[in-house]
């Protein structure tokens, strides 16, 4: 893991009693033979972002494989995961993902919920962006805010802005409101594993800086 502050840890035992409620735009997660949890250092200012950056690693890793994730940080048990995985003291479980092979058959009531809670819809890259224009931007940009505007979020409320430089994209939290129990530097962290690996895509290598809020953190192309 790039980031010493997060971990994940697989758990395939006992986890019916994980998961509570609704949960996104999956309606409800039901029979899941196993789950991640994601576990971060509550000592650190950028756990957050640390966090949604190695678990949004591990889910698209586990999606690639073929297997089917979602992001949960409001509708699940804490004291059910922590019942099941090593804690330390100075360690808190952030969220977690179910993981395993979705139904080919849904319910009535699965249906009506995955309609209910769709979150396809994103907001448009001018309301997301500052400093360069987009027609000024070089191509690995392009394909970085594009990669990252498609970041899952809470409720999807996309609360990522990006400062856009030519040789680097600074995230900050862009929107107020609720935090609906999951923090927005977590869902800035997932969108900063989007611009990297978008980044990797077109050959272009960089490190991250992590920043005071509200800016989160500096992808800074390599020299």
């Amino acid at each position: 893991m790039p980031f010493p502050n997060a971990r994940s840890c697989l758990v395939t035992e006992s986890i019916k009693d994980v998961f509570k409620g609704i949960v996104g735009s999956y309606g409800k997660v039901k029979g899941a033979p196993a789950f991640i949890a994601f576990i971060g250092n509550i000592d650190s200012d950028s756990v957050q972002e640390e966090v949604g950056y190695t678990g949004e690693g591990v889910i698209l890793e586990a999606t690639a494989l073929g297997l089917n994730t979602c992001w949960v940080a409001g509708f699940f048990k804490p004291e059910s995961v922590t019942s099941l995985v090593e804690i330390k003291s100075n360690e808190r479980v952030l969220a977690v993902t179910p993981v395993g092979y979705a139904r080919r058959f849904e319910s009535l009531e699965e249906k009506l919920m995955t309609g209910f809670g769709r979150t396809h819809r994103r907001g448009p890259i001018s309301r997301l962006i500052s400093s360069l224009t987009q027609d000024s931007f070089p191509e690995w940009i392009r394909a970085t805010i594009q990669a990252a505007r498609l970041a899952p979020s809470a409720v999807n409320r996309q609360p990522w802005g990006f400062d856009v430089q030519d040789d680097s994209i600074t995230v900050y939290v862009r929107t107020g409101g609720p935090e609906f129990t999951v923090s927005k530097r977590l869902d800035c962290g997932i969108a900063m594993l989007h611009i990297e690996v978008a980044a990797l895509n077109c050959g272009v290598r960089g490190d991250w800086q992590f920043l005071k809020a509200p800016q989160v953190a500096r992808f800074s192309t390599s020299a």
